[in-house]
């Protein structure tokens, strides 16, 4: 006989998995480990320099290039650190592409914290690997370990077939 008690309880087990996941996925990002220590080149349209508080900002079709990573944006705003010595963080608004190859991701804001190798994305975030995409809310990638994790309205579409 039918035990529509342990049905319930499968559909419950099951129903709750799947909003889980839906929450926050862990993929990889980028076969290449990235390399902090590596020399960041920023290019862009047009640069001021604040001498009080110590920042950077670029305007215009910037391009950031460390190792293998390239993140563009229309305005980064690179912040140093205490002693001006080195670059702490920098912050990309407006059209933010990551690519870390082979995959690629795109929000609205991102932060990149050098010294960790952790960049953050917020906003419609977008990532693409191969034929198959993975969108939410935010994204918090570490290029140093080679992870991301996605939060919030987390939706994958896998491609089947040939990558």
């Amino acid at each position: 006989m039918f035990d529509f008690r342990l049905a319930i309880a499968f559909c419950a087990l099951v129903a709750g998995a799947v909003s889980a996941t839906a929450q926050e996925t862990q993929v990889a990002f980028g076969t290449v480990k990235a390399d902090p220590s590596l020399p960041v080149e920023v290019t862009s349209e047009t640069l001021n320099v604040n001498q009080e508080n110590g920042s950077a900002e670029f305007q215009g079709n910037v391009i950031v290039i460390q190792g293998e990573m390239r993140l563009t944006a229309e305005r980064v705003l690179v912040i140093y650190n205490e002693d001006r010595s080195a670059i702490e963080r920098m912050e990309a608004t407006e059209d933010v592409v990551l690519v870390s190859p082979p995959d690629a991701a795109e929000g609205d804001w991102a932060e990149y914290t050098i010294d960790s190798g952790v960049i953050v994305m917020k906003g419609n975030v977008l990532l693409t690997q191969g034929p198959s995409t993975i969108s939410g809310d935010q994204m918090n990638a570490n290029l140093t370990t080679g992870t991301a994790t996605m939060t919030g309205n987390v939706k994958t579409i896998l491609q089947q077939g040939a990558n």
